[in-house]
């Protein structure tokens, strides 16, 4: 099998959900026989530019991006993220329709796949008196999605229902179809090196979704239910080490359209350049038409109540 990484090579590297330098130590491809960490496939051992030797860690190949201009930005916008959102803990207040609860507790994120701390953040003042010379996100969401989102709001925070979960088919799942669809399309699109550019923004929409669903995503009226969920799947006494599961792997699309309308918040506090943004602009909007187009198989047509909800996460 061939890898597309090398030993030696300069990287970048997500760890939790920060991105960080790095070098590759040792490449080895494993399987059931032979893996260390549960995974197979391509692995690499790599070393985190300035940190500890203790540090090195073997990791899987979909926790690394090439060093490149366009991956440097995204570390950037990470950073930056992360940076504000720590700044701005508890000053957002606005919980519309559109946003409710979300939008409401979105400020409290430590950060995702799109935040990292870089102390920059903290200087707010001047961040919001420059905010009118940085790039803006302007995502163009389409009409049914909007009354999506509306819908969503009114049957949890008015008839206290709740998104049944887990989820079919998951965030991963809709990323990993957007992705291949985009493949498929060849030359026909207009978005630019889509086999360059689609993997390094589809593992940033992941992880960014796994690390801000419980601080930005989610209605007070849900947040028992996500307890129950990080219970069954990720902390609770039945689950075995190495077996725990990403929020995006048992969530859906109702919650990662939550998260794609918040985006331009993220970017208003970011370093990205103006083209940066327009990358990231351009394959967010190709994804909300993804999501449109293919609404009735992607999101709830019912909503459940709550009892009948835990009902169904003891049995699954």
């Amino acid at each position: 099998m061939s890898l597309s990484f090398t030993v030696g090579e300069r990287i970048l590297c997500y760890h939790g959900p920060l991105v960080y330098e790095a070098k590759i130590l040792k490449a080895e491809t494993w399987d059931e026989t032979n893996t260390k960490l549960s995974t197979i496939g391509p692995h690499f051992f790599v070393h985190y530019k300035g940190w500890k030797q203790t540090w090195d860690e073997w990791v899987p190949i979909t926790r690394l991006l090439k060093f490149n201009d366009t991956n440097v930005q995204l570390q950037k916008a990470l950073m930056a993220q992360a940076s504000a959102a720590a700044s701005t803990s508890g000053s957002s207040s606005k919980g519309k329709a559109h946003g409710g609860g979300m939008m409401k507790d979105s400020s409290s994120s430590r950060g995702g796949g799109l935040g990292r701390k870089d102390g920059r953040g903290t200087k707010r003042g001047r961040e919001e008196d420059d905010s009118s010379k940085k790039p803006e996100m302007k995502l163009n969401v389409p009409e049914v999605l909007k009354v999506l989102l509306v819908d969503d709001w009114e049957a949890i925070t008015k008839n206290s229902q709740l998104v049944s979960v887990p989820r079919r088919p998951t965030v991963v799942e809709i990323l990993q179809q957007f992705k291949d669809y985009v493949i498929g399309l060849g030359k026909n699109t207009t978005l630019r090196e889509p086999e360059l550019v689609l993997p390094t923004i589809i593992s940033g929409l992941q992880v960014y979704f796994d690390r801000s669903l419980g601080a930005n995503l989610l209605y007070r009226f849900e947040r028992p239910q996500y307890a129950e969920i990080r219970k069954q799947f990720v902390t609770g006494p039945k689950v075995q080490v190495g077996q725990e599961k990403d929020m995006s792997a048992i969530y859906g699309a109702e919650h990662l359209l939550r998260m794609l309308v918040s985006l331009p918040q993220m970017v208003s506090s970011s370093t990205m350049d103006a083209e940066s943004v327009g990358l990231v602009r351009d394959y967010v909007n190709e994804l909300l038409m993804f999501m449109m187009n293919d609404r009735s198989r992607l999101f709830l047509i019912e909503y459940e109540s709550s009892s009948l909800q835990y009902q169904n996460i003891s049995r699954s």
